[in-house]
C-alpha cells in the first residue's frame, strides 16, 4: 500500500514538472495615434448680435403724446414709433411762416423799386438778407415739426421702450431701441494669450449654434478691441459667411460656440486626447505607449488644452506613437494589451 502511494506521488510530481506556466492576462484597450498639432482649435462661448441696432431719440425736447409701439413689435422702415405734443412747434411754424411771407413780399417790392432806381442797391441787399433769414427760420421750424414724430430708420423689432405717454423728455434722450431681427454677426471674448492668433491672417473661425447642433458656419473676423475695460477678456466680432437665411433663422441673442483654428506656435508639439493623460497621485504626467503588444509609461510635458478634448504635448511623445486613451490608471508597466477596434 505504501509502495503504491509513493508511486502515485512520484507520478504526480513528474506531471507537475511538465505543466505549462499560468496564462498571462491580456487587457483590452482603446488607443489613438499622436499627430503633429499643425492647427490648434480653441472654443469660446459666443452670442449672435444684431447687425443693426440703434437707440432712437427726438432731436427736440417736449412732452410725449404717444408711444405707438410696444416691446417685441415688428416694424417696417418709416413706421411711426412715438410722437411729441406738436402744439408749441406748430406755433413756431405759424410765426416763422408769417415772417417769411412778409419778407418775401418785401423783397418782391424792393426788386420792383430797384428796377426803377427808386431804392438804393444797399437797401435791396438788406431786404434780400432779411428774406434769406426768414426763409431759413421757417424751414427750420417745419423740420422741427417733422421731428416731433419718431420713425423707424429700417425694418426691425422694438427691443425696448424707455418712456411713457405724457412724460417730458430732453433732446437726445433714448425713447426706443430698435434692432434688426436678422443677424450675421457673432460676438465673443478672448484671453490675452489669444490676441496674436486673432491678428494672424491664417487663423480661421467656425461657429456652431446651440439651435443647430452639428452645423458649422464659416466666419471671418469683423473687428476686435486691443484693450479691455474689465477682466473678462477682449471683445471680438465675427461675420458669418454664406448663411442660408431661408433654412437657418439666426437672431440676436442666440448662444453659440466659436471655434478659432490657428497655427500652433510650438512646431514640435503633438496633439493628444485628454483621456490619454495619466496624472497619478505620486506626481508627474504620463501617457501609456503601445509597442509590440505591451504598454510602457512615458513622461510628457503638456501645453495648453484646446478644442473640446485635446491637449498639446510639448515633449515625451512623437507623431505616430500609439497611446492608450481609456483605463490609463489600471495599467502596469510592460503589461500585455489588445487593441480594441475603434
Amino acid at each position: 500500500m505504501y509502495r503504491s502511494l509513493i508511486i502515485s506521488l512520484a507520478a504526480a510530481a513528474a506531471a507537475c514538472s511538465h505543466a505549462e506556466p499560468p496564462h498571462e492576462t491580456v487587457r483590452p484597450v482603446k488607443v489613438a495615434v499622436a499627430a503633429h498639432a499643425s492647427y490648434v482649435d480653441k472654443d469660446f462661448a459666443g452670442m449672435a448680435t444684431a447687425d443693426d441696432a440703434v437707440n432712437l431719440a427726438f432731436k427736440i425736447a417736449g412732452q410725449v403724446s404717444s408711444v405707438d409701439v410696444s416691446k417685441g413689435e415688428s416694424v417696417t422702415r418709416g413706421a411711426l414709433l412715438a410722437q411729441l405734443n406738436p402744439r408749441d412747434v406748430e406755433l413756431q411754424v405759424a410765426s416763422a411762416r408769417s415772417v417769411y411771407e412778409e419778407a418775401d413780399a418785401q423783397l418782391a417790392r424792393m426788386q420792383r423799386l430797384l428796377a426803377h432806381e427808386a431804392v438804393s442797391r444797399q437797401e435791396f441787399e438788406s431786404s434780400r438778407t432779411r428774406y434769406a433769414q426768414a426763409k431759413s427760420s421757417y424751414e427750420n421750424a417745419v423740420d422741427m415739426l417733422a421731428d416731433t414724430k419718431l420713425r423707424a430708420p429700417f425694418d426691425g423689432v422694438v427691443e425696448r421702450t424707455y418712456v411713457d405717454t405724457y412724460e417730458r423728455v430732453q433732446s437726445g434722450q433714448t425713447i426706443v431701441r430698435l434692432v434688426n431681427p436678422v443677424s450675421t454677426t457673432v460676438g465673443f471674448t478672448i484671453p490675452e494669450n489669444a490676441l496674436s492668433a486673432i491678428a494672424d491672417p491664417s487663423t480661421r473661425f467656425y461657429v456652431e449654434f446651440d439651435n443647430y447642433r452639428g452645423v458649422r458656419f464659416d466666419a471671418v473676423l469683423k473687428d476686435y478691441a486691443r484693450t479691455s475695460s474689465d477682466a473678462y477678456g477682449f471683445p471680438v466680432s465675427l461675420r458669418l459667411r454664406d448663411v442660408d437665411t431661408s433654412r437657418y433663422d439666426i437672431i440676436p441673442g442666440m448662444s453659440c460656440t466659436v471655434t478659432m483654428q490657428s497655427g500652433d506656435d510650438v512646431p514640435s508639439a503633438v496633439a493628444l486626447p485628454l483621456t490619454a493623460v495619466c496624472a497619478p497621485a505620486e506626481g508627474g504626467t504620463y501617457v501609456w505607449k503601445v509597442s509590440g503588444g505591451r504598454v510602457y509609461r512615458s513622461e510628457v510635458v503638456l501645453g495648453e488644452i484646446f478644442g473640446r478634448d485635446r491637449v498639446i504635448a510639448q515633449s515625451g511623445v512623437e507623431p505616430g506613437d500609439t497611446v492608450v486613451t481609456a483605463g490609463v490608471y489600471r495599467l502596469a508597466e510592460g503589461e500585455r494589451v489588445k487593441i480594441l477596434a475603434r
